[in-house]
């Protein structure tokens, strides 16, 4: 690419629904958003890939060998995604149940542009006319303008009687030994759904704006993300990874009731204690690839606010072994403990057993890599996936099980997450 050019900007929100409005007619993109949340080590505000010069498309197998291959050359930005059932590459597994969205188990492309906007300025990297570009995004309206298309009916996969028992079924795999946590998850779906993306990807981060936002297009298939999980970060030999585990409902018409559910987290044993599950997992994965003495917990049970609940959120680090890439953190790492349990593989065994539907870029992630080679990825959960070629629509959420769980209260977890999906669908 040639060197990135800057052009001014004058109002941040207008001129990202200005590159949303742009992006649209080309078949592969992928827009990262953290939605101006301030973290102290925060990814860009706004960075939107287009186009494909060249890309890879794999399902497990030898899609590690394959990446490193087709990831060797350096100073290049690659975007994309992995999907959950790489695990049977990761951890020599299988994968039976259905997938009527379609995306391949890992995609990555080398973009014909990268955009890269923040509250001043836009910064164009392409081989084309950077002006030209930033010209034609200007012509686009700053308005995200609504379809007038029928709302989606959603159904549940599991019934709520089916799911009580799954629950019960798992605690006693729990009971017997065979793992300590479960996350087990659910599927809403839609069929002959008729939606456009960038509406709902709108509507959507507008009541539930979150700091991993993406919008992904791969052809026909569509993430629309408002994730608040990150993965993993690289930054120089550094690597961090930031799970989730631990949520209660907020309360914004009340802030004693909501100071009360965010108090109630923080002294949930049984929050804490899956917390503490997941920490000591990513410890022990982060090790495979982090020098001796250097993973460390720089955050225990930090809790985090956004629109609709209090998440319990921890933070792990490590020093990169020498001559260690992100694709070896992907591969001992993947998928993040956060949405398996632990022990990691048996557990991964047990989900395939009793979950109805496969995961695909559901607990997946989307994310890039800079020519530096630093990284930043997203786990993709509150999250639709559609397919507009075949219009069916799917979306999932779940819980960690675990000895202590009560089914009726994980069950009402896996409804809170669902529901802001829910209303800008059903709207």
């Amino acid at each position: 690419m040639k060197k990135p050019i800057s052009f001014p900007v004058d109002n941040f929100k207008e001129f990202r629904n200005k590159m949303l409005n742009w992006v649209q007619p080309f078949n592969i993109f992928c827009l990262l958003d953290n939605r101006q949340y301030q973290f102290q080590s925060p990814a860009f505000e706004c960075m939107l890939a287009v186009g494909a010069k060249r890309n890879i498309e794999a399902d497990a197998g030898n899609v590690f060998h394959s990446l490193k291959e087709f990831a060797g050359k350096q100073g290049e930005w690659l975007f994309g995604h992995l999907g959950y059932d790489l695990k049977n590459e990761t951890e020599q597994l299988s994968s039976m149940n259905d997938d009527e969205i379609g995306f391949p188990d890992c995609h990555f492309f080398v973009p014909e542009m990268v955009l890269q906007l923040n509250e001043k300025e836009l910064t164009i990297s392409c081989d084309e006319d950077a002006e030209a570009i930033f010209t034609a995004i200007e012509s686009h309206s700053a308005l995200i303008l609504q379809d007038p298309a029928s709302p989606v009916t959603i159904k549940s996969r599991i019934s709520p009687e089916d799911y009580l028992s799954i629950v019960k079924k798992l605690q006693q795999h729990i009971l017997r030994g065979d793992c300590y946590e479960v996350n087990f998850c659910q599927e809403f779906y839609a069929t002959n759904a008729v939606i456009s993306p960038l509406c709902v990807y709108s509507s959507l981060l507008h009541l539930s704006p979150n700091p991993f936002s993406a919008l992904y297009r791969l052809n026909d298939r569509y993430c629309i993300c408002a994730s608040p999980e990150r993965y993993f970060k690289k930054e120089g030999n550094t690597i961090f990874s930031q799970p989730i585990k631990g949520t209660a409902k907020r309360n914004l018409a009340n802030s004693e009731a909501d100071n009360l559910s965010r108090q109630n987290l923080i002294n949930s044993e049984k929050e804490r204690s899956e917390n503490v599950m997941v920490v000591d997992l990513v410890r022990n994965d982060l090790s495979r690839v982090c020098k001796e003495g250097t993973v460390r917990v720089d955050e225990l049970f930090g809790i985090y606010s956004f629109p609709q609940v209090h998440q319990m959120i921890s933070t792990i680090r490590g020093d990169l072994e020498e001559n260690t890439d992100w694709i070896d953190v992907v591969k001992a790492t993947f998928p993040m403990g956060s949405m398996t349990g632990a022990p990691k593989k048996r557990v991964m065994e047990i989900i395939e057993r009793y979950e109805y539907t496969k995961r695909g870029l559901f607990s997946g992630s989307i994310g890039y890599i800079a020519p530096n080679g630093d990284a930043d990825f997203n786990v993709v959960i509150r999250s639709i996936l559609y397919n507009a070629k075949s219009k069916y629509l799917s979306f999932q959420a779940g819980s960690a099980i675990t000895f202590y769980s009560n089914p009726e209260e994980e069950y009402e977890e896996c409804l809170l997450k669902a529901a802001m999906i829910k209303l800008v669908l059903e709207c």
